[in-house]
C-alpha cells in the first residue's frame, strides 16, 4: 500500500486490522505483522484466533495466488518470513493454551540431496496453515526419517528431492515403512521439481504435491479423510 508509512494500525478496528494483516502478509511486511499481532493480543484476542483469522487466512490468500502463478517463490518466501515473525509471538502462547493443531508433519530432503528452498517453503506454508512442522533438514537417510517419526509421531511424512538421481530414494523410505508394518500410520507426501503424479504413485506415496500451496491443500484434505475414517472405524 502506498500510504503504508502513514497508517497507524492502532487506529484500525479489529476487522480492518485483520484485512490489513492479510495485505501486509501478502507484501511480506514483517514489522507490520508483529505490530498487528501484538495489538490484537492487547485487545484481548485469543492467540488461536489471531493465528487462524490473521496469519492462516493471510497465507491461504498468498498460497492461492502462488498456485495460480500470480506470486512467485521470492515473494512467497517474504510472506512466509513475515508469517514466521508473527508465529514467534504466538507459538509460546498457543502452547500454553493448548490450542488445537491441524496436524503434525515431519519433512526432510532425501539422502544425497542438499536442496532445501522448496522444502523450506513447504515447511513455512504448512506452519502458516496451522500445522506443527518438524523439519529434519537435508540429505536424510532412511534411518533419519524412522527416528523422526518415532520421536515426533506425526500424521504426515513429507519427502523432497530436486535431483533425478535422488528421487528413487523416496521408494527406499516408503518400502522400509511397509516392511516395518507402519506405512498406513502416516500420510506420505512427496514433492520436488523433477517429480510428477505418476512417480508419486509408483513409489507408493499418498500424493505428489507440485508446490507448497498444493501441499497445504492436499495435507488438509487427506487429514480430513483420515479423521473421517477413524470416526467410522
Amino acid at each position: 500500500m502506498s500510504d503504508e508509512d502513514d497508517l497507524d494500525l492502532n487506529e484500525l478496528s479489529d476487522e480492518e486490522l485483520i484485512e490489513q494483516m492479510h495485505d501486509d502478509l501478502y507484501d511480506g511486511l514483517k514489522d507490520e505483522i508483529v505490530e498487528a499481532v501484538n495489538i490484537l493480543l492487547e485487545r484481548g484476542w485469543q492467540p488461536y484466533k489471531v493465528l487462524t483469522e490473521g496469519l492462516v487466512e493471510g497465507m491461504r490468500i498468498v498460497g492461492v495466488d502462488f498456485r495460480d502463478g500470480i506470486l512467485f517463490v521470492p515473494e512467497v518466501l517474504l510472506a512466509a518470513n513475515a508469517m514466521k515473525a508473527g508465529m514467534a509471538i504466538l507459538r509460546p502462547l498457543l502452547a500454553q493454551t493448548g490450542a488445537p493443531k491441524v496436524g503434525k508433519m515431519v519433512i526432510g530432503t532425501v539422502k544425497g540431496d542438499i536442496h532445501d528452498i522448496g522444502k523450506n517453503l513447504v515447511s513455512m506454508m504448512m506452519e502458516g496453515a496451522g500445522f506443527e512442522v518438524v523439519d529434519i533438514g537435508i540429505n536424510n537417510p532412511v534411518e533419519d526419517y524412522l527416528a523422526a517419526i518415532e520421536e515426533h509421531q506425526p500424521d504426515i511424512l513429507g519427502m523432497s528431492a530436486l535431483l533425478t538421481t535422488t528421487m528413487p530414494y523416496m521408494k527406499v523410505v516408503i518400502d522400509t515403512l511397509v516392511e516395518k508394518g507402519v506405512r498406513d500410520d502416516y500420510i506420505v507426501l512427496v514433492g520436488g521439481a523433477p517429480l510428477n503424479e505418476e512417480f508419486g504413485k509408483a513409489v507408493g506415496a499418498d500424493a505428489y504435491c507440485r508446490d507448497a500451496a498444493v501441499t497445504v491443500e492436499t495435507a488438509k484434505e487427506l487429514m480430513m479423510r483420515k479423521h473421517n475414517q477413524r470416526q467410522i472405524a
